[in-house]
Formats: C-alpha cells, sequence, structure tokens
C-alpha cells in the first residue's frame, strides 16, 4: 500500500554525540574534508549507501552503533576536535571584520542556491554561483543572510528512455530529512509569514540552512493553513505557468524581506542595510521595502529614494530570452485591489508599481527593468558581459552611449574549497605558509612526473565514476546487466579526457561537436592520439528543442564503434560535477559569443589544473592568456546560423587533432602540457577564486552602497526627503533645459598636441539653478561618423548669467591631448550629491536645442 505521507525520523543521539547533530547541521561540512571524514567513520556502508548525505546517515545507522561510538574515546575525541574546529571557524573574526564602515547586515536574494547536492535547490550555473557567493562570504566574514524558496521538488532528477529522451522525476523532498531547522519565535511557536495575493493572504514557513557562518532562509507554502493552490507554490523550480511564476517571485522577494525581519527579530541580528538581488526574480523586495517606508509615513518618493540607495541589482543574462517577463494586466491582477497588502494603501499607487516594469511593450512588465530600476547599482558577472548588458539595457538610458550606461561589471568565481580535488587542496594547504593567499601547488614542490600522476589518479577515479554511472543509466533504460559487460572498458585512464557539462539552451550549443560527426568519430579512434569525450546536461523540461539535442548527443554516444570513447551522463549535479573538474584534462565550452554571460564550469577545472578549450566568451574572454590553453576562433561576422556553427566547430576539430592532442601525448614527456598546467594553477588560480569575486562585491558595491543609505537615511531621513524632493523638481523641469550657445578659444589656426581650448556654453535652466546640474564638454578622438570614441569630459563652472532669459554661461578648458581627429561637445546632466552617476536619471541636455533622455516614467 502507497504511504499517504512521507516523512523523516531523525535518530536520537546519545548525550556524548550531541556535537554530532550540530556538525550535520551546519552544511560547512560540504567543503569539509575532516567532517565528512567523520560521518563516513560512523558507519562506512551505510555512509555509502545514503550517497554521503549526513542527515540521511543518522536517519539509517543502526542505534546499537551509535551506543558503541558513545563509548568510542577515538571516535569522541575526533568528534570534539571537529566541534572545536568548526567553533573556531565560526567565532574567529575574518577579513570583513578589519574593514572600516562596512555595512552590519546584507540581504542577498536568489530564486536557487547550489549548496550540496543533499539539498537539491538548484538548476545550473546562477544556482551554484549563488552558493558558491554564500560559502565564500562565511570564509570571509561578510554578513550575509541568504533568501530563497524551499522547493519540495526540487528542479529534477534527470533519466533517459530507452531512445535517448530526457524524462524528469520529481521525487519529493521532506524538509525535516534535510539540514536544515524551522524558524520559531522565542515561545517556541513556528514562525509564519503572508504575502498578499488576489483574494486572500498566502502563508509561508522559514526554514534555515546554516552554511557555514552565513544564514540562509528559505520560504515554504505547503503548509495546512493555505488553500490547495497557494501549497503548491513552492513545488518545483522553474516550474508552472505565467501566475505560478509571479507567486513565486512575489514570494521570494515580498516574503523574503518579511522573512529577514522575522529571523532578525527572533534572533537578534541587525536588519540588513544592503539588499542585493541575483537576477530579476526577487524583484519585488524593492516593492515591499517601499511599502514598509509608506507604512511608517514616508511618501512613495521618498521610500524609493530610500529602497534604491541601498539595492544592487546583478545580472546574469546576455539574452532578452532570458529575462523574465510577465503579461502586465497578471501583474496589475495580482497587485490591485483584490491584494490584501495594498487594498487600502492609497499611497502605494499601483501604477508606480506598474511603472517599474515599463518596456517597449506595453503589455508586458520586464523584471529584469524593474531590478534596474529599483537598485542604484547594478552589475554583470564578466567584463564582456558587462558590455552587453549596457548594450541591452540602453534603452532605459536612452541619452546615454551604451559606454556609459551605469552597468559595471564583476566578474563571477567559484569556491575553491569546494571544487577542488582532495590531493590538490592538500598540496594546497602545504604551500600555504610559503605563499599565502594561493591555493595551487608551487611548480618546484612537484616534479613533472609526480604532477602527471597526479592528474592520472584524478583521471582514473573519473574513469571509475563513469563507468558506475553509465551501467546505473543503461539498467534505468531497460538493459540487463548481462547485456552491459562493454561498460568495463568505457573510458581509459590514459586517454586525453575532454568535458563538457552545463545547461542545454541552445545558445550553449551542445551539439556543435556533431557538426562532423565522422571527423569526430576519427578523433575520438585516433590509433596514436584518441580522446574521450564526458558529456552531461539538462534540459528545461518544457524545452523540446534543448530535449532533441540532448537525444542527438545521446544516440550518437550510444553507437557500438564510439560508446567507450563518448558518454552522456544523466543527472547532472554537485557530486558529479566534483569528479568531472578533476578528472578532466580538457573543459570545453563553445557557445554561440557573446551570449555566456560568465560561464564559471571551465574555473573549476582550471583549480584542478585543467586547460580550457572555449570559444572567448565569458570569464575566459578575459582570463585567456596564451598559455592557459586554447581559444577557439569565432565566425563574428558570419550571419548564417548554420554556417557559423559548421566553421567555428571546424576549428574546433583543428585546435584538438592539430594543438590539443599532440602536446598531450607529446613524447618522450610532455613537457610542454606540463607547463601550461603550472602556469594555469599559478596564474588562473587567484582570478577565479569566489574569495576574489566577493571583495570585489564588498569594495565596489556593498560598502559603497551601505554609505549611500546612510547618507539618504540619516538626520530622520532628510537625505531621502531631499533626493525625492530634488528628483521631482528636476524630472518635471528637464524638457526646459536648453543648450543655447557653444563656443571656443585657443585653439588658433592650428591645433597643436598640448594645447588647450577654452569652452564656453550657454545653458537655459529654466527654474533649475546652476549646482543642479553637471555642463560637461566632452572631447577626444572622432571617427568617420564624428562619433567621440574614447576620450574624457571636464565639467565646466558657471562664470554668470548668459545671454536669455535663465541663462548661465559655463566655461572651462578642454586638453587637447592627441593628435590625429578630435572633436568634442557639450551637455548637460543632472546633478546631486546622494547620487551614485550622474548619468542614473538617464537625462542628457545637448546643443541645437536637442534633449535627449526624455523624462523616465513616474518611478
Amino acid at each position: 500500500m502507497r504511504a499517504l505521507r512521507r516523512f523523516t525520523v531523525r535518530a536520537r543521539l546519545p548525550e556524548p554525540l550531541a556535537a554530532l547533530s550540530e556538525l550535520v547541521l551546519n552544511l560547512r561540512w560540504s567543503w569539509h574534508h575532516e567532517a565528512l571524514d567523520l560521518f563516513e567513520s560512523v558507519e562506512p556502508s551505510v555512509w555509502r549507501d545514503c550517497q554521503h548525505d549526513p542527515v540521511r546517515l543518522l536517519g539509517q545507522v543502526p542505534p546499537q552503533r551509535l551506543e558503541q561510538l558513545a563509548t568510542d574515546e577515538d571516535f569522541l575525541r575526533r568528534l570534539a576536535e571537529a566541534a572545536a574546529e568548526l567553533d573556531a571557524y565560526l567565532t574567529t573574526p575574518g577579513w570583513y571584520q578589519g574593514l572600516a564602515s562596512a555595512p552590519r547586515a546584507i540581504a542577498y536574494f536568489s530564486p536557487e542556491f547550489g549548496i550540496t547536492e543533499t539539498l537539491p535547490q538548484y538548476s545550473g550555473g546562477l544556482g551554484i554561483l549563488a552558493g558558491d557567493h554564500l560559502k565564500a562570504a562565511s570564509d570571509l566574514g561578510v554578513p550575509i543572510i541568504g533568501v530563497g524558496l524551499l522547493y519540495r521538488a526540487g528542479y529534477f532528477v534527470q533519466s533517459l528512455s530507452a531512445d535517448g529522451w530526457q524524462q524528469e522525476h520529481y521525487p519529493g523532498l521532506d524538509p525535516h530529512g534535510l539540514p536544515l531547522t524551522q524558524l520559531r519565535d522565542l515561545s517556541g511557536a513556528v514562525v509564519k509569514v503572508g504575502v498578499g495575493v488576489p483574494g486572500r493572504t498566502m502563508w509561508a514557513h522559514v526554514w534555515t540552512a546554516q552554511v557555514g557562518r552565513v544564514p540562509l532562509l528559505l520560504l515554504d507554502t505547503d503548509l495546512e493553513d493555505n488553500e490547495l493552490r497557494d501549497r503548491g507554490v513552492t513545488d518545483r523550480l522553474y516550474g508552472g505557468a505565467s501566475d505560478h511564476r509571479l507567486l513565486q517571485e512575489m514570494l521570494l522577494g515580498i516574503g523574503g524581506v518579511r522573512a529577514i525581519r522575522a529571523w532578525c527579530g527572533v534572533t537578534g541580528n541587525p536588519q540588513p542595510e544592503v539588499f542585493h538581488t541575483n537576477e530579476g526574480h526577487a524583484g519585488f523586495q524593492g516593492v515591499e521595502r517601499i511599502r514598509e517606508y509608506v507604512l511608517s509615513g514616508l511618501s512613495f518618493d521618498e521610500g524609493l529614494a530610500l529602497t534604491r540607495s541601498a539595492t544592487i541589482f546583478t545580472t546574469h543574462t546576455p539574452v532578452p530570452a532570458g529575462i523574465d517577463r510577465f503579461p502586465r494586466d497578471l501583474v496589475e491582477r495580482h497587485f490591485g485591489p483584490s491584494n490584501p497588502d495594498y487594498a487600502h494603501l492609497p499611497e502605494m499607487p499601483l501604477s508606480r508599481i506598474l511603472a517599474f516594469g515599463a518596456e517597449d511593450d506595453p503589455t508586458i512588465f520586464n523584471m529584469a527593468h524593474k531590478g534596474l530600476r529599483l537598485a542604484q547599482r547594478a552589475n554583470g558577472v564578466s567584463r564582456l558581459h558587462g558590455e552587453v548588458s549596457r548594450q541591452m539595457f540602453k534603452a532605459l538610458w536612452s541619452g546615454l552611449d551604451a559606454a556609459e550606461v551605469p552597468i559595471g561589471s564583476i566578474t563571477n568565481g567559484v569556491h575553491a574549497p569546494t571544487w577542488t580535488a582532495r590531493s590538490m587542496r592538500g598540496l594546497a594547504e602545504r604551500r600555504a605558509t610559503s605563499r599565502p593567499g594561493s591555493h595551487a601547488p608551487e611548480e618546484r614542490e612537484l616534479s613533472d612526473e609526480q604532477l602527471l600522476a597526479l592528474r592520472h589518479d584524478l583521471r582514473s577515479e573519473l574513469v571509475d565514476e563513469v563507468r558506475r554511472r553509465l551501467r546505473v543509466s543503461w539498467q534505468q533504460r531497460g538493459a540487463s546487466p548481462a547485456e552491459l559487460g562493454w561498460v568495463d572498458d568505457v573510458f581509459d585512464p590514459n586517454v586525453l579526457t575532454i568535458g563538457f557539462a552545463r545547461r542545454v539552451p541552445s545558445y550553449k550549443r551542445l551539439t556543435l561537436m556533431l557538426s562532423d560527426p565522422e571527423r569526430l568519430t576519427r578523433l575520438l579512434l585516433h590509433p596514436e592520439r584518441p580522446i574521450q569525450l564526458v558529456i552531461a546536461g539538462k534540459a528545461h523540461p518544457a524545452d523540446d528543442g534543448g530535449k532533441e539535442l540532448v537525444q542527438q548527443i545521446v544516440r550518437f554516444a550510444d553507437s557500438e564503434g564510439v560508446r567507450h570513447r563518448m558518454v552522456f551522463l544523466p543527472d547532472y549535479d554537485i557530486g558529479m560535477a566534483r569528479f568531472l573538474y578533476g578528472g578532466c584534462d580538457v573543459w570545453l565550452n563553445n557557445p554561440l559569443r557573446p551570449l555566456e554571460a560568465c560561464g564559471t564550469s571551465g574555473m573549476k577545472s582550471a583549480l584542478n589544473g585543467g586547460l580550457n578549450l572555449s570559444i572567448r566568451d565569458g570569464w575566459w574572454d578575459e582570463m585567456f592568456d596564451g598559455q592557459n590553453g586554447w581559444a577557439i576562433p569565432t565566425a563574428d561576422g558570419v550571419t548564417d546560423p548554420g554556417r557559423r556553427d559548421n566553421l567555428e566547430a571546424a576549428a574546433l576539430y583543428d585546435l584538438i587533432e592539430n594543438a590539443v592532442a599532440p602536446r598531450f601525448y607529446e613524447r618522450p614527456s610532455p613537457v610542454r602540457w606540463v607547463g601550461m598546467v603550472r602556469h594555469t594553477l599559478a596564474t588562473l588560480g587567484p582570478k577565479v577564486l569566489a574569495s576574489r569575486m566577493l571583495r570585489d562585491y564588498v569594495t565596489e558595491l556593498y560598502v559603497p552602497a551601505g554609505q549611500s543609505a546612510h547618507a539618504v537615511s540619516g538626520n530622520d531621513y532628510a537625505g531621502a526627503r531631499e533626493l525625492a524632493a530634488w528628483r521631482q523638481r528636476v524630472v518635471s523641469a528637464w524638457p526646459s533645459v536648453l543648450v543655447t550657445h557653444v563656443d571656443t578659444t585657443g585653439e588658433g589656426e592650428t591645433p597643436s598636441l598640448g594645447s588647450t581650448l577654452h569652452v564656453r556654453a550657454v545653458v537655459s535652466l529654466g527654474v533649475l539653478a546652476s549646482d543642479d546640474v553637471d555642463v560637461q564638454a566632452v572631447y577626444g578622438r572622432v571617427d568617420e561618423a564624428d562619433e567621440i570614441n574614447g576620450g574624457g569630459f571636464v565639467s565646466l563652472q558657471p562664470v554668470g548669467p548668459g545671454e536669455g532669459d535663465h541663462a548661465t554661461a559655463f566655461e572651462g578648458p578642454v586638453p587637447l591631448a592627441n593628435t590625429g581627429a578630435f572633436g568634442y561637445a557639450v551637455r548637460v546632466l543632472p546633478h546631486h550629491r546622494l547620487l551614485a552617476t550622474e548619468v542614473e536619471l538617464g537625462l542628457v541636455a545637448v546643443p541645437a536645442s536637442r534633449t535627449e533622455g526624455e523624462a523616465p516614467p513616474s518611478w
């Protein structure tokens, strides 16, 4: 008989083993090998059977074994050492505690978090990045509070049908069987947070996953207080239709803020001073914070000024299709009069909320646009992605060149303790005393033979894992054990191993390697320099096109002639990834440039001495140096997609055949290969670390945002009131701002390098004052279209009244800093001391009575 309900009963630990529960419930064990060793020693066979899940371990180990361990002096000593080490880790001040004027707490919102495979709340790179962000914050002592949703069925478990079609399974997750604790108030009652939705309140419990020092709050709507339709809101990650997704995002943003308030109230921790949204899914957190300010007596615009000053928005997509866009009328309905949170709050007009998500299509509500409008600071996740994002979102700052759009970039990083193989980490720890801050083995510590042997051992571990997983997959597809003898000969630990694993949207081009099947076959079966390919990845359950790509790869890999050299492993997750990143000699990445925002999988391979073979997209575009791997040439100017794929696939084949494989198989010793491995470890290692990434976030975004938040909130919100009033005044007056006259002196008949122009501009300001604006002379080289490229600017100073009503004259010097074609222009920007940048409002006035940058919508 099928059970009506499934739940997990945790073991009652003997008192001497109490510390074991504390170790299990802090996810620091997911990147701490000594703790994992301790768990394994509880009962090795059970540890293997429960797939290295400490919570399941304590639920399955026999009570008699626990009683035995409670009197085992050696185990108790090791347990005490592990508990003391964790306590020291949690209480010793980190790098962040040495900073002055840093925010006391930072909220970090993400729709998914990849911490460990035992907490399956992630689908791909966005979630893994979020998990690494929290882990690095824990290591550095950055006081982040993570906020997400608890999906009762996670993303999905992937398997294959007999003909290679992706199949999805959604095993139910019991929170009590996960490394989570339920938030309770001081009386012991379970905390619930409510979110207004049309005609009702949707309730959620708050579960806490402790990630080292960092709490991760996960909201769960599967509780009896809810209607059936609301109980399923947190059922699946990225599942359901638009209305379902909108409810998830309202819960994440609005419910997330309320969960933070509740958690801080219960624990006594400080409320966040900075709010960071990882993609647009959590953008409604800004609306909720404006609502909080309105309820406290401030105006909508004052609340907006306070909210924006403390908010950071990180975009992760370089393609419009990757942005969540909802029908405008759906959002209107969910925030309209039937929503109990807004029904009696006229100070929160629906029109203002809808304006945050406005785009060219008036029927659409754009979550990325909302995220950008509600954040004073924004960034992409690689240098190239920053450039792409500035172009992509230029319409929000229509008076500016793309280069001036206020979206910066911080290149992603990866958490080395999580992704570096244990043998590599052992070398790193020995090196740390002589080269602090490094993670890679110093070159002189290992001979070439030792380094090659280490890489061979990691490759051998991968071969064993490939065979194990492949056998399981074929049995799931219907093969009997008697048919699978060939699996024992799949892969060879002495063969050049190339890995490719990622999500399967079309732009990542999973099947580019199949463009010429005959040539790929020759590479796989080369008599002297063979290669072997291990491939993994999940297509979104609703993406039949992606599933077709998976099937194409699987059918080719199933071919009897190549199946010992090429495999597709289903159900790519963190556990599989560790073997791939450690064991692959080369990491392949061939997206359609520039559609890869960052692509951190190659970073993880590099931490283990893997060499990258990649299109110059994402992080590889800025970190490839010619010695740490190979760059696949791109056919950027080719507009026909099929021809472009064929050209880039041919370039990929050429590199493998003529550069990669010959260097790997170089004899008598692959000296040049080892040199590239050493160079990768020494030079890429420090650049790809999540600790570097998080330091960048702290210094470039978190600290400045905290300072801005203090500036507008101090003295009973005096700064917010000033900024809101100024903004309203400037926006309404901007159409009357005109540059009426510009002239120069000092250039002479023949301008020469090093001389100076004196620029004078007359600006009609209407009701504005000269200190409301910054009048700039922009100068530099000009192209054939007279566009200024790569120049600079100087602010012109007011010198008195100009000709005409409400006119002011501004003057200043412009240096002739380069030879050749040179030009200058004059523009007017809004100026206020509390803006993060003067281009923030997207308003620009230029000469000839031409104003660029229409007044922004009423947001």
